[in-house]
């Protein structure tokens, strides 16, 4: 099993899609799943029933309320989307997945059936990726799409033969690491009234959630970026 590969579905509407896409992880040896505040009651008997040989998967499902938390421990965050978004953050294509470093903690993650994932939702990841298929009918769905990223990195993976060993030198900032200086930054820039302008403070804050989640820092340079903050906003208050 390939046990730093997370999948999550984000608000998924239906019991059988969620077994499918567990069924589907099965099929190329990825266990974890998460779900993010499900329509229907989790776990339930459609889902066991449409999971067929991966009720196991079902069984150690996580499931979260809400996207943040969940991200706790994942190094990169891959979001899958059906259109371009106009963001900040690098659009890759399926044949981009072979420069990830899958010895990090990764995760992909899916959208709703009904809405897709929101830009907010997009603003904790590192990369956006869209799946090439006919420009007149981009509706996938959940579970094949979630089965052909996990196909191709499958193959990857293979092909590679990649040992997950951790780098002992350079600890790298999981999204809990990032968290607490992200937050120290926002308190601050709220204190000297930097989202002055209330209705556009929305699209500044996803602005700045995405500068922060998606750049690679390790636990030291967060170490480093929240004395940072903290040191102005003392400078800031003396001066004052």
């Amino acid at each position: 099993m390939f046990k730093n590969i997370t999948f999550i579905l984000n608000k998924p509407q239906l019991s059988e899609n969620i077994g499918a896409c567990a069924r589907a992880m099965k099929n190329f040896s990825f266990s974890k799943l998460v779900v993010i505040s499900p329509k229907p009651t989790f776990p339930n008997d459609k889902i066991i029933a449409t999971s067929v040989g991966a009720k196991e998967i079902i069984k150690n499902t996580k499931n979260f309320s809400s996207l943040k938390p969940a991200l706790n421990n994942i190094d990169y965050l891959i979001s899958t989307t059906s259109r371009s978004r106009n963001k900040n953050i690098k659009h890759i294509e399926l044949k981009d997945l072979k420069k990830i470093d899958y010895r990090k903690k990764t995760a992909f993650l899916f959208g709703s059936e009904a809405s897709g994932l929101s830009n907010s939702e997009i603003s904790y990841s590192n990369y956006v990726l869209k799946i090439p298929c006919n420009t007149k009918f981009k509706s996938l769905n959940l579970s094949h799409s979630l089965i052909i990223i996990a196909q191709h990195v499958f193959e990857l993976l293979n092909q590679n033969k990649i040992k997950y060993k951790k780098s002992e030198k350079i600890k790298q900032a999981s999204k809990k690491d990032i968290k607490p200086m992200v937050d120290l930054c926002i308190k601050h820039l709220e204190e000297i009234n930097f989202f002055k302008h209330k209705e556009k403070k929305p699209k500044m804050m996803h602005n700045l959630l995405s500068l922060f989640y998606r750049i690679d820092l390790s636990k030291k340079e967060t170490r480093i970026l929240s004395s940072v903050f903290a040191s102005l906003a003392k400078k800031g208050r003396l001066t004052n």
